[in-house]
């Protein structure tokens, strides 16, 4: 396949497959419906969207101090001004082009605090690395929450079917965890290395100089990441009172439908809104919520990102 037609493929398939959600999520409504999600929008109350943007700003701040950690062990102090405006700018760029903000959070180091990109580029690995063992982290947090619902699926299955079942899902996982080691397969080979990345990402991080620090940050982060959508289950009346099991499902709902499009563009409120339905969330009240966090998402990221786009050769103006 032509290696520009694979670039054009990978910055418009995500665009057009958050279109292609939203158009078919919208034929569900009826117009009542969706004046009902109109006047949520409009009826909203927006202070609390105001603290969701304010902890989503203390996370941006700590991402970028958390950096620090990763970079000083190879002998580089950035000033926190440029590594809060790349990171703002790497949530920009991501708006457009999916993980084109990791390559420009890296170039814009390397430009201004002359960093080398491969290794500014390797700290942003890193850091991605513990990001993921967090979601996995949540993941199985949202398992445990949600056991009396998988013990009440398997309440009327005989028993001598759970022990089965139980033996299927063991043989399954050591079978599978043979075959990724002896692998040869492309794809079995990208797993392996995948989460031998993760070991060593792990490894790393506890021998870090500074590693409580960065452990305290990463928790910070992401802690921050579910108080955002937290405070926005108030912003109108029938998600006020959601569960912490429901704000967690719905949390990683909105985590998926970020990572498949740009931002999660058309598919957020489409993830989130199903993902509260398990909760009997009316659906219109759902997409509400989710266009609701979406929007203030972006436009946070939008203005921030905006305004660190324009400061930042004004800051190192004796470097541009």
């Amino acid at each position: 396949m032509n290696k520009k037609f694979k670039k054009a493929l990978f910055i418009t398939l995500p665009i057009v497959l958050g279109v292609f959600l939203i158009w078919i999520y919208i034929q569900k409504f009826t117009d009542a419906q969706l004046d009902e999600i109109v006047y949520n929008m409009k009826h909203a109350n927006y202070w609390w969207i105001l603290l969701s943007l304010f902890f989503g700003i203390l996370s941006h701040l700590s991402r970028a101090y958390r950096w620090h950690f990763m970079l000083e062990p190879l002998g580089y102090k950035p000033k926190f001004p440029n590594t809060i405006m790349a990171v703002l700018l790497a949530y920009l760029l991501n708006l457009v082009v999916p993980r084109s903000g990791e390559v420009a959070r890296a170039a814009t180091l390397s430009k201004y605090e002359e960093v080398p990109f491969e290794k500014g580029f390797g700290t942003i690995v890193a850091e991605r690395i513990a990001d993921i063992i967090m979601l996995l982290l949540i993941l199985g947090i949202v398992f445990f929450y949600q056991t009396d619902l998988i013990l009440g699926y398997f309440s009327g299955v005989d028993p001598t079917k759970k022990i089965l079942i139980l033996a299927v899902l063991i043989s399954f996982f050591f079978i599978g965890i043979r075959l990724i080691k002896k692998a040869t397969h492309p794809f079995l080979v990208k797993i392996r290395v995948f989460i031998n990345g993760l070991i060593e990402g792990v490894g790393s991080i506890f021998k870090m100089k500074k590693k409580w620090a960065f452990i305290f940050h990463t928790l910070f982060i992401w802690i921050m990441y579910i108080a955002m959508f937290w405070a926005v289950t108030f912003t109108i009346p029938e998600t006020s009172y959601l569960s912490f099991e429901a704000i967690l499902v719905g949390f990683i709902a909105g985590a998926i439908a970020m990572s498949i499009t740009n931002g999660g563009f058309g598919a957020y409120p489409v993830f989130v809104a199903s993902a509260l339905a398990l909760y009997s969330i009316k659906e219109e009240a759902g997409a509400s919520f989710g266009l609701l966090m979406w929007t203030s998402q972006t436009i946070m990221v939008l203005l921030f990102g905006g305004l660190s786009l324009l400061f930042l050769p004004i800051y190192n103006k004796d470097k541009v």
